[in-house]
């Protein structure tokens, strides 16, 4: 049995440049990954999948899963039988920013790439990444990187590892799809090059705007970040989860357990940046 941790990804900034002609856009963004996340475990047997956890409520295990669907396209670019039983046990929220389904497809991938000998640096596992979701091959990679293009072409770099972070959802789900939909347009500039913590935090994320225009539930989530002592605190993807990352684990306890104790129904998750 093959265990693989799905961590969470974050944005610590998305600069949307422009519409592209494929449907896409062209994007400037900053991922980092957190210590917690989702697990997938594989066995030996048929192609399957058991989805466990306190998100798993709504979720299919059938073939538009991602994680099946990572599973029949690694043995398409492999020459492989499509098999393997694969349990998630999901504790990320759905559709939240976080990339919990393109973290869970990575997982798998890299599951399957252990279990049958090969590199996780092959260049077909990131290709096979980049055809699931343009979040997929930066949850591969699975450490801060320069995502630029639709987020696919990636330049790893030095990221702030073992910072305190609070990851807090308010429980909305926001569509990925209606939030660049909304989004107005205009390229206001390109990231600034330096420190990655020093780029953060002169950046942005584009897509905040709409997304709290749709889901009005993120401002009170930002409203309850910026009361304590955040270094940074922005909205993570298309939303709805927010960040905030601490100088300290006492401060990210703090804020933690004031959310809890004023909105009791919001996701919280005190982790670390990886």
């Amino acid at each position: 049995m093959i265990t693989e941790t799905a961590p969470a990804k974050i944005n610590l900034a998305l600069h949307v440049r422009a519409r592209r002609s494929d449907g896409y856009h062209e994007l400037e963004t900053l991922f980092a990954f957190v210590a917690d996340g989702d697990t997938v475990t594989l066995a030996p047997g048929p192609l399957s999948l058991s989805i466990t956890g306190p998100f798993s409520a709504g979720l299919s295990g059938g073939g538009d899963n991602l994680v099946f669907r990572a599973a029949r396209a690694f043995a398409a670019a492999f020459d492989l039988p499509e098999e393997g039983a694969f349990t998630l046990d999901k504790h990320l929220p759905v559709a939240s920013g976080i990339g919990g389904g393109s973290a869970d497809a990575a997982a798998a991938l890299r599951a399957l790439a252990r279990a049958n000998a090969i590199a996780i640096d092959d260049p077909k596992l990131f290709d096979i990444a980049a055809a699931l979701g343009s979040d997929v091959p930066a949850c591969l990679l699975g450490r801060t990187a320069l995502g630029q293009g639709r987020g696919e072409r990636l330049v790893p770099l030095d990221g702030p590892t073992g910072m305190p972070v609070l990851l807090v959802n308010p429980g909305v789900a926001v569509s990925t799809a209606a939030v660049f939909k909304a989004w107005d347009g205009i390229d206001l500039g390109a990231m600034p090059e330096g420190d990655v913590l020093d780029v953060a935090l002169a950046a942005r994320n584009d897509l905040e705007p709409p997304a709290r225009r749709l889901a009005p539930e993120i401002d009170g989530v930002l409203a309850l970040l910026a009361e304590g002592t955040p270094l940074l605190a922005r909205m993570s993807g298309s939303g709805a989860t927010c960040f905030a990352l601490y100088a300290t684990t006492a401060e990210r306890s703090a804020a933690a357990e004031r959310i809890r104790a004023a909105q009791p129904g919001y996701w919280c998750l005190e982790t670390t940046l990886a």
